[in-house]
């Protein structure tokens, strides 16, 4: 058979590992799910043996367990510790070099051209975040070269999720069902085959390369309902009214009380896949012949980071919190036009004294007195 975007097709388990062998032929770095011994986190891998089959995860506030079992699934695992930012984004990247010339220096731009990468196994989620970062590194004129670089060159296919762990709340944010930004999405049924649809020409011509056949009612059916029970697993649920919520409650004593658990840690910016907080640092030789310019990721949660002459504007823990809860989702809204949470629940789950972005919003919510004269409602 002959598949049309948006046309959907079935191969066999079998044929997700043609599909590893294709892309790593093209050139791709193949990176997705990978159980390292500790934790299910996104990799370059060789093969489809590298993928987590029959691992599980479950997850709640400061707490990620993995389980395995005899099951042919090797999307089974909710999401890696971290987002596709990482690959996309780099925690530490080198900007420019200089070397010493005559009486000055001669800038040296980075030469190393970097491999193109597909990523397996992206969800609903991570696909928003994608779109956000994409948005965020483009816009009002700005163009940051080496997200957008690494972007054009990226593969995605995604796997719709069939299941929720306890922190997942993505269907606050228009989640799970995956609907577009894809090249390739995939279902994974119980049987170990694969439910696939092209979104682009690039997914056409990996389909072209696999044993194809037209589904069955049944797994149609099955593929369908996926996105459903992800939906109806999850408990955790984001206030709609968050933007406004945030912005007429930055005195809440709500922000004293989180501040006496919150370590200011950092994790849950680490961790997230749409913050982009960085700070730059220049480096050179003992010969003071070549300097470096690298950037890194940061934290606002740091205290350093709001450091201007006469010290830091956010001393307390209270103030950094919520810096990063009313940015998330209140003030990103006028920055970029939506919210900063795409609902991936990866802040609870990896936040060490499991606090919940959720809970904190409804409790400001329970002391809220609405909008008072004079505000906008």
């Amino acid at each position: 058979m002959t598949p049309g975007i948006g046309s959907k097709s079935v191969f066999s388990s079998d044929g997700l590992a043609t599909l590893v062998s294709i892309l790593r032929n093209q050139g791709y770095r193949v990176i997705a799910p990978h159980y390292d011994g500790v934790a299910v986190a996104y990799a370059e891998i060789e093969t489809a043996a590298d993928l987590p089959q029959g691992w599980s995860d479950e997850a709640e506030g400061g707490k990620v367990r993995y389980s395995k079992s005899v099951s042919p699934s090797r999307f089974a695992t909710s999401q890696g510790v971290q987002g596709w930012k990482r690959y996309l984004y780099p925690p530490r990247q080198l900007l420019f070099s200089a070397e010493r010339a005559g009486s000055g220096f001669r800038v040296v731009e980075p030469k190393n051209k970097e491999a193109p990468m597909a990523f397996l196994g992206v969800r609903s989620c991570e696909l928003r975040a994608i779109a956000i970062q994409d948005h965020l590194f483009s816009q009002n004129g700005f163009a940051e070269p080496g997200y957008l670089g690494r972007r054009r060159g990226a593969l995605i296919i995604a796997v719709e999720c069939s299941r929720a762990v306890s922190t997942c709340f993505c269907a606050s944010a228009d989640g799970p069902e995956i609907e577009a930004g894809f090249d390739l999405k995939l279902n994974e049924l119980a049987s170990g085959d694969y439910l696939a649809e092209a979104g682009s020409e690039k997914g056409l011509v990996l389909l072209a390369h696999l044993i194809l056949r037209d589904p069955d009612k049944a797994e149609l059916a099955e593929a369908a309902g996926q996105a459903e029970a992800a939906k109806a697993g999850q408990s955790r649920q984001l206030d709609p009214e968050a933007k406004d919520l945030l912005a007429r409650n930055l005195e809440s004593g709500r922000w004293r009380k989180v501040a006496e658990r919150c370590l200011t840690c950092g994790n849950c910016t680490m961790v997230c896949p749409t913050c982009f907080c960085t700070t730059v640092e220049d480096v050179t030789d003992l010969t003071g012949t070549h300097a470096e310019r690298w950037r890194s990721w940061d934290s606002c949660f740091t205290i350093d980071y709001a450091h201007i002459a006469g010290g830091s504007l956010r001393q307390e823990a209270s103030a950094r919190y919520r810096q990063w809860i009313t940015h998330k989702l209140s003030t990103w809204h006028g920055q970029f036009g939506s919210s900063g949470c795409v609902g991936c629940g990866r802040c609870i789950a990896w936040c060490p004294v499991g606090i919940d972005i959720t809970e904190e919003v409804a409790a400001i919510r329970a002391e809220d007195r609405g909008p008072q004269k004079g505000e906008a409602s």
